[in-house]
Order: C-alpha cells, then structure tokens, then sequence
C-alpha cells in the first residue's frame, strides 16, 4: 500500500499511520443460520409494517450490543482480529449473521477504521496502540432484517484534537438526527450536519452516505450528509442510518488498491464516525440502535 505521503510529514504526525496489515481467514458460519440475499441492495424504497419495525428493533438490539462488546475489548495491544473474531462469535451465538461478511468480498464480520482509514478497515493483525483513534462498525442481520450501528474510540490517552474530533462526529450524527421527522425534506440532514461540523472546523468526507436499511443491508434512500438537492420528504415507517464521516483534514481519500475496501485519507489525517438506524415515526424518530 503506498500513501501519498512523505516521510518528514508522517514523522511530525502525533499519531502513528496506519498500513493494511495481515488477514486471518474468513470465519465460519454455521449452515442453519440465515444468510441477507445481496441482491436485494437499492431495489426500492420501502416502508416497514409495524411488524417489519419489531424485527428491526430486534436487528438493530443485537447490533447495538455486539457493538457494546466492541467497545469493551478496545485497548491498547488488541489486535482488530481479535475483536472481530470475538463480535463474530457473539453474534453466531444469538442466531445471527454479520452482514459485512462476504458483502461483495468483504473478508470479515465487522469494519474496523483507524487513524488515517477514514472507513471499511478490515480486522487484521495489528496491535491497537496507545493515542489510537478506532471506528467499530458493526451490522447484524436477524430473521431478516439488518440492523446498523458504529462508534469511534479513543484507545487510552489521546491528544486534544482527537478527543474534539470524536466528540464533534458523534454530535454531527445526533444533528443529523434532531431535524427528522414526517413531512421533514430528507436534504435538511446533510445541511445540519455540514454545517455544524464546519463551525467546529472539522469537515465531512462526501464519499460516505447513510442508507436505506431492513431486508436489504443498502436500501432507498441513500442519506447524504452534506448539502444537497434531494428533498424527498420523510414518512413513518421508513428506516435509514445517519453515519457522517467526520475528519480533521482535507476530504481526499483513496481505496487500497490491494483490498477494494480500506479507504485511506490522502493526506494522512483521521477521521470519526458514529452510526445509528433510525425509523421515522408518525410523531417524529426512533433511534433503534440506542
């Protein structure tokens, strides 16, 4: 992997760039757990029946807790091949299937982002180290339905900058949030969040966008989170995410070649996330992954 990068910038960096590292083998699932039929991705925009909107409480439960157990293996000398194998089997355990695993070759079961990869890092066998900055992104498809979430973590101690970084992405999210609601133009989410990073000079990486979730892993409507044109107007029953990609640096990024997944930023700065599924209420939102 090459970053565009030059020696004497990386070593004035504070914080250690990231390079791909070794894989383990994809792991097992058992047959008699369901796999997501992919080829469901973008087909339509569909409203969920108050059935179909339990069972994605259901989803969006486990994934919220895979996602909790994340969180607590998160530290220093962790491998993110650990944490993915051990988020695997958690969710094998309840009867469920990783949704990123196998998704257009995606070798693992969650997405681990660090640093400089802005997002879709795979697990390998890298040491989490002191100062890091890791996005867990974890998804979990339950008696048919996908449910969506994801955190960044600081790993110990972090500079100042990292620690506003993560505070504001989580804050560009719950804006994101705040103005949904029935009869609310869908483009108002991509404006409060880009506006409200902006004023805490951070900026959104557009290559990254929040989705249309439920029996397909990526449905309608494709959420972008920062200023656009596409005013379709929210109604109950819709479910989405809301996942702005949030970085302290330039909005350049390039995909390892080598994998076709890790998204790494051009100038070597990092980036936060946080991710939640949403359903639109007749009064206002449900946050199901909370």
């Amino acid at each position: 992997m090459k970053l565009p990068l030059s020696l004497n910038v990386i070593r004035r960096l504070s914080y250690h760039i990231v390079f791909p590292s070794k894989q383990s083998p994809m792991r097992y699932v058992p047959d008699f757990i369901d796999r997501p039929d992919y080829t469901k991705e973008h087909e339509r925009l569909v409203i969920k029946s108050p059935k179909q909107q339990n069972k994605m409480r259901d989803s969006c439960k486990l994934a919220k807790e895979a996602l909790d157990l994340a969180a607590s293996l998160v530290k220093a000398g962790t491998t993110t091949d650990e944490i993915d194998a051990n988020v695997h089997d958690f969710i094998i355990n309840h009867n469920a299937y990783p949704s990123p695993l196998g998704y257009k070759n995606f070798p693992k079961s969650i997405c681990t982002s660090v640093n400089n990869i802005a997002c879709h890092g795979i697990p390998d066998d890298r040491e989490l180290m002191e100062g890091d900055v890791i996005n867990v992104d974890v998804t979990v498809f339950l008696n048919g339905f996908h449910g969506d979430c994801s955190k960044t973590f600081s790993v110990g101690n972090c500079d100042s900058k990292a620690i506003k970084l993560i505070k504001t992405a989580e804050e560009c999210r719950d804006e994101g949030i705040k103005v949904c609601g029935p009869g609310v133009p869908l483009n108002r989410v991509g404006s409060r969040i880009q506006e409200y990073a902006k004023r805490h000079n951070f900026a959104v990486l557009p290559q990254f966008c929040g989705h249309g979730i439920g029996e397909g892993f990526h449905e309608l409507p494709g959420v972008l989170h920062t200023r656009n044109n596409n005013k379709l107007l929210l109604e109950p029953g819709m479910t989405f995410t809301i996942e702005p990609v949030i970085t302290e640096g330039e909005v350049g990024i390039s995909i390892v070649k080598e994998d076709g997944w890790t998204a790494v930023s051009d100038d070597g700065s990092r980036s936060a996330q946080f991710e939640h599924t949403i359903l639109i209420t007749e009064s206002g939102y449900e946050i199901l992954t909370e």
